[in-house]
């Protein structure tokens, strides 16, 4: 694994200062999810209430030598109680984000997404990778890699909003969104392309806000500004983007994972366009992906307060 760029701490940088936030971690019962939240719990980041079988979230600690200290811990049966009690703990304002543990996501999210104990809103739920790549000058978005399979144009509208959304609480103003196809060019034979033309054309009206949207581009000129103005293509995203929309699940989750693997990223992950921002990561993360992605909530977090302080 790449030893990173030091963005990441920069991000941690910026957390220093604000009030650690409530959050409601879910079936906590493997190792590295225990040790990602107690860790970013000491780091001041997050204030984790540990949801799960308390007998055996003890055991694990104990054979891994992780300290649970006074952490509060709510005891559940399985799984799928505690994927529910974590949500309700939100609903009641117990807490402010919510954690995947070492369930699965369907069984987290399905808890999320339910119809009268949920957490929905108006905006459809999207994913979020928050990318750091060596040989990439700043830290960006892949969205949505994660949830939703084959999103259509509306679906992408929401998608796209959420990480507008995400980069303005991070401090990315008027953030750079390249929409991603196969090609630069808008056929009938590729959907993504029309969708990605479609996008462009709705954010000049008004229905996408706050971003700067250039597509279909491809990877290539997306990413280098020299491969865009070969192709002669001329735009302020082409070469630095802030986020990457990917057309579907697929591409997204191979791109991510090739960045991690061959490019030596390092990626943390949020769920977006629930109540709160909901921290979610693989079995496979490291504790530091956590960690950075429980930083990333807790600006989002703190964005979210301002906010409510301001209409108040």
């Amino acid at each position: 694994m790449n030893p990173g760029t030091g963005r990441y701490e920069i991000l941690l940088q910026r957390c220093a200062g604000l009030k650690p936030v409530p959050t409601a971690v879910a079936h906590p019962c493997e190792k590295t999810a225990l040790e990602g939240a107690i860790d970013a719990g000491q780091k001041g980041l997050i204030t984790p209430i540990l949801v799960g079988p308390t007998k055996r979230i003890q055991e694990i600690a104990k054979t891994s030598g992780i300290d649970l200290g006074q952490v509060e811990m709510i005891d559940t049966p399985h799984s799928h109680e505690s994927a529910a009690k974590a949500v309700q703990l939100v609903r009641e304002g117990k807490a402010e984000l919510l954690m995947k543990g070492s369930l699965h996501t369907d069984e987290l999210l399905s808890a999320v997404v339910a119809k009268e104990t949920g957490l929905r809103t108006a905006r459809r739920i999207s994913h979020a990778f928050i990318m750091d790549a060596p040989n990439y000058h700043k830290v960006f978005l892949v969205t949505d890699a994660a949830i939703n399979i084959a999103p259509g144009l509306e679906d992408k509208v929401d998608i796209c909003q959420n990480a507008i959304d995400l980069c303005e609480s991070l401090g990315v103003k008027n953030p750079k969104v390249a929409i991603l196809a196969a090609v630069e060019t808008v056929t009938s034979k590729m959907p993504a392309t029309i969708d990605a033309a479609a996008l462009c054309k709705m954010a000049d009206r008004g229905q996408i806000r706050n971003g700067q949207l250039e597509g279909p581009l491809a990877f290539d000129n997306a990413i280098s500004k020299q491969a865009a103005e070969t192709k002669g293509i001329h735009s302020d995203v082409a070469g630095d983007p802030d986020i990457l929309l990917v057309p579907d699940l697929e591409s997204g989750n191979m791109l991510a994972k090739q960045l991690t693997f061959l490019a030596g990223a390092e990626s943390a992950g949020l769920v977006l366009g629930a109540r709160v921002p909901i921290i979610l990561t693989s079995r496979a993360d490291s504790v530091r992906s956590r960690i950075a992605s429980c930083a990333v909530a807790m600006l989002v977090a703190n964005a979210r307060r301002e906010a409510l302080q301001r209409v108040a």
